[in-house]
């Protein structure tokens, strides 16, 4: 039933697991009631659903597209658990609150809609046949969920799309030994040719660490260390240093082994090599100054709005990307599945982190735990990845209600981004407004290739901020690298001259009258940013449609919307050198 079968966490990969992805019971709790009516032991469930797929969508096979504030999914498994072993059972996101049983059992819970969970349901397990019961809560239009681009109306409207309730990602079991690794922090040293190791490990006691890295299969550097604790260090020093980057994109395989009286954990990683900075106008990749050629990505699917139809998808949208020129993608308004990130890695693709702060209100502190917590889970999911260059954890900070943003919220989270990760930048909050940021970014939808010439030729300090008339008194440019972080957003959609597609589709400003005047659009606008020495980067919007939003260079089925030919010529000139490169 499920298309899903690959491992959910590329980067920390056991051989001895088991897909839970599938069908699963399912019974909609509107009431929020299940609890108190005792679902969690309930003999079966009203509906069957195709888990990994949210019940909003196709793939899931229900298709319900009203909210649904709270929601029940069943399944049984059949295990035999060996002495001394434990079993964890993994969750890639669910979409808010999520409680856990086990054989009517209470196991855990996990608020956030977007990073990964797991629970030891060891000790409520029995030989034989088990029931797994989960419970997701949750609501778009709660102030105090981050939900990004979830609709808080009955329908999609401009920017905002379908919502994705309960379970939208991968579920699997692993069986580990009683010590076992849960996390592992990398950080590669290329002046020095080395990589620092952080393992968090599972429990206390006696244990040996072993690394082995490898390149194209031969062994290029080992490390161990011995502990007694829940943590473990290690340097490994590299025979050979084969630099990671968009044109090299070399990864080493890592080996990682933990030894203890309880047994042996063998997990497979990667990492790559390479060196990120800023220098006062550019990113700096390895020391080279790379100009950011970045697309807007949203990451849904028309069948499975966030979950991608099958394993394939996310390498296949990086080549489409690829394919118009662009270098990367703003992960946008949400925390993309870890294997896209791995596909990033695999194939030289920049990407950002991102969080989907729109439906939260930010204009109070006290809120500032609760997306804290969930910003950093997601920071420490992705450290890893070579391809992630930089972390935005908010997007255009629009006044709520008439409360502006809270400046001290936003303060806050950048001081423990750049504590968690000193070496990317961070930009605060993307567009607008900033208070402490390490690149200044804008968002610029001005459709005339000759506006943005007046704008931008010069980049006075004056013709910075008049394009930001609105944050004049609300942020301040201090001298930092420049990114046009949101432009574009050229609206193309089929039957483009259909008068009810006018009244359907979304798209920014007054949509082209032909296809020559979109080539000619697009290369103008792009063109100005690639050419003027004071802009570090660029982000258009955005790569396909969504829904109603039709401003992407490929319609929302991932099909062109133009001739190979209309192709090369938005590529080329996304593929010349810019100005700040030469």
């Amino acid at each position: 039933m499920t298309t899903r079968n690959a491992y959910p966490r590329p980067e920390l990969v056991r051989e001895n697991w088991t897909n839970l992805c599938g069908e699963w019971e399912f019974e909609f709790d509107f009431g929020k009631t299940g609890k108190a009516r005792d679902v969690q032991n309930k003999a079966k469930l009203e509906r069957t659903i195709n888990v990994p797929f949210c019940p909003e969508s196709k793939l899931s096979g229900i298709e319900y597209k009203d909210f649904i504030n709270a929601c029940w999914y069943r399944k049984t498994i059949n295990v035999a658990p060996k002495a001394g072993e434990r079993t964890i059972l993994n969750f890639e996101a669910a979409y808010y609150a999520t409680e856990v049983f086990v054989n009517g059992k209470n196991i855990g819970k996990h608020n956030g809609g977007y990073t990964p969970f797991s629970f030891d349901i060891t000790d409520a397990l029995v030989a034989g046949e088990n029931s797994i019961a989960v419970y997701c809560e949750g609501d778009a239009r709660d102030k105090k969920q981050p939900s990004g681009k979830q609709s808080d109306r009955y329908a999609s409207y401009g920017c905002y799309y379908t919502r994705s309730t309960g379970i939208y990602a991968p579920v699997w079991l692993e069986p580990v030994p009683a010590t076992y690794l849960t996390a592992i922090k990398l950080d590669p040293d290329t002046d020095n040719s080395r990589l620092f190791c952080d393992l968090t490990l599972s429990a206390y006691g006696e244990k040996t660490v072993t690394l082995t890295a490898k390149l194209d299969g031969k062994t290029v550097g080992t490390a161990s260390a011995k502990t007694t604790m829940k943590t473990a260090k290690a340097v490994l020093d590299l025979d050979t240093l084969s630099l990671w980057s968009i044109e090299t994109p070399t990864l080493y395989d890592l080996e990682i082994k933990i030894e203890s009286a309880n047994g042996t954990d063998i997990v497979k990683s990667y990492f790559g090599m390479r060196k990120i900075e800023l220098d006062k106008m550019c990113l700096l990749i390895n020391g080279k100054r790379v100009f950011q050629r970045l697309v807007l990505d949203q990451g849904y699917y028309p069948e499975g709005v966030y979950t991608a139809p099958d394993d394939d998808a996310f390498a296949k949208d990086i080549k489409l990307s690829q394919r118009i020129g662009f270098n990367g993608a703003r992960l946008h308004e949400r925390v993309f599945e870890r294997r896209f990130l791995y596909e990033a890695d695999r194939l030289g693709y920049l990407v950002w982190g991102e969080y989907p702060n729109w439906g939260f209100d930010y204009t109070t502190n006290e809120n500032t735990y609760i997306y804290l917590r969930e910003w950093t889970e997601s920071m420490a999911r992705d450290y890893n990845h070579p391809a992630l260059i930089g972390w935005c954890p908010f997007n255009e900070t629009w006044d709520i209600d008439g409360r502006e943003q809270a400046n001290e919220m936003l303060r806050t989270i950048y001081e423990e981004t750049k504590r968690i990760d000193p070496v990317r930048p961070c930009i605060d909050t993307s567009g607008n407004y900033h208070v402490v940021t390490d690149i200044y970014d804008i968002h610029d939808y001005n459709q005339s290739p000759e506006a943005f010439h007046r704008r931008y030729d010069s980049m006075t300090e004056t013709e910075v901020f008049e394009n930001m008339n609105k944050a004049k008194k609300r942020q301040q440019y201090e001298g930092q690298p420049y990114f046009i972080s949101e432009y574009g957003g050229i609206k193309w959609a089929k039957n483009q001259e259909a008068e009810n597609n006018k009244q359907v589709s979304w798209g920014y400003g007054d949509a082209p009258r032909s296809i020559d005047e979109y080539v000619e659009r697009f290369v103008g606008l792009t063109g100005v940013l690639m050419d003027t020495e004071k802009i570090c980067g660029l982000c258009y919007t955005q790569l396909y449609d969504v829904e109603q939003e039709q401003n992407g260079v490929y319609y929302y089925d991932r099909t062109p919307k133009f001739t190979e030919e209309t192709m090369d010529k938005l590529a080329a000139v996304l593929k010349r050198k810019a100005a700040i490169e030469k």
